[in-house]
């Protein structure tokens, strides 16, 4: 199913969109780190929000 914009909260703020310039911009700043770094959390752990903080913090999860 496409991403609908119209339609945000719940879910869709639990998942990182790599596809979505926006979403890259605001987690990376959200998590201060750089866009690649970002993209290298989601493809270690899954686009979860919580997982990716996670692993960005040194966490496991």
């Amino acid at each position: 199913m496409a991403d609908n914009k119209a339609q945000t909260g719940g879910q869709d703020r639990a998942r990182i969109n790599l596809g979505e310039d926006y979403e890259v911009r605001d987690w990376s700043r959200k998590f201060g780190v750089s866009p690649e770094e970002l993209k290298r959390a989601v493809e270690a752990v899954g686009n979860d929000a919580a997982a990716v903080e996670a692993h960005l913090k040194g966490g496991k999860r």
